[in-house]
């Protein structure tokens, strides 16, 4: 009886837990699936890339996950919070985005994407120092020499 009763309080304790949270799924499968995921709301999270292109109330973001990325159109007041878009010069914030998946949106001309209810930023952004390569320096400042003493020779040559 005492076996019974704990693994009935296991499961009911446990259970109920499992499909709480949704796992963000990848922009490769919602690709490969789009017919699957249509019209369901969906956990996506990746990088914010580019810039936030703001129509009205509404904002398109790109958020990018492997190797794609996904439109995403979200109210304004949801966005907050970002601080950083990817760029050549920072890498941008990461976040979670909770939202209606459309395989051909009719609201935005038949594209591909996600219309957000919900999103948190689950890791900072960062501005990217680039740092220049000696090496790469060096071999620079070779070739132009080689350049330059080509040209002197030319130059004589002709002569």
């Amino acid at each position: 009886m005492r076996i019974k009763f704990l693994v009935l309080s296991f499961v009911l304790c446990v259970l109920p837990f499992r499909f709480v949270f949704g796992q963000p799924i990848s922009s490769e499968a919602l690709i490969k699936n789009a017919l699957e995921y249509d019209g369901k709301t969906v956990v996506y999270e990746g990088e914010i890339i580019g810039d936030i292109m703001k129509r009205g109330p509404y904002a398109w973001i790109n958020v990018k996950e492997g190797k794609s990325a996904i439109g995403i159109w979200i109210h304004r007041s949801l966005l907050q919070d970002v601080v950083y878009t990817g760029s050549y010069k920072s890498r941008g914030d990461t976040v979670e985005v909770t939202g209606i998946f459309h395989r051909a949106c009719p609201e935005h001309g038949g594209d591909l994407d996600i219309h957000a209810k919900a999103l948190s930023v689950t890791s900072r952004g960062r501005t990217v120092t680039e740092s220049i390569n000696l090496d790469k320096r060096k071999m620079a400042i070779i070739l132009l020499g080689a350049l330059c003493l080509v040209w002197i020779l030319s130059l004589f040559i002709r002569k």
